[in-house]
């Protein structure tokens, strides 16, 4: 998880995946592999825009590891 200021937070607010990302483009890649983690380890469903998206976003982090553990 990544500390964030409490201005980029209010920046945030209830935002989802397609319409906020870290104002430092450096995160983009842990934002999105922790976003998604959740997602795999919950079998949470993403809409086709969203997937869209977050398979875009891995094409440009190809070193980036998504780290999650199976739900009990």
């Amino acid at each position: 998880m990544v500390g964030v200021t409490a201005r980029s937070n209010r920046s945030k607010s209830d935002q989802g995946f397609g319409t906020w990302m870290p104002p430092v483009g450096e995160f983009h890649c842990q934002y999105a592999a922790e976003w998604t983690a959740p997602k795999l380890r919950w079998n949470v469903a993403v809409d086709r825009q969203e997937q869209a998206e977050l398979l875009d976003l891995a094409g440009q982090c190809p070193t980036t590891e998504v780290h999650f553990g199976p739900a009990q």
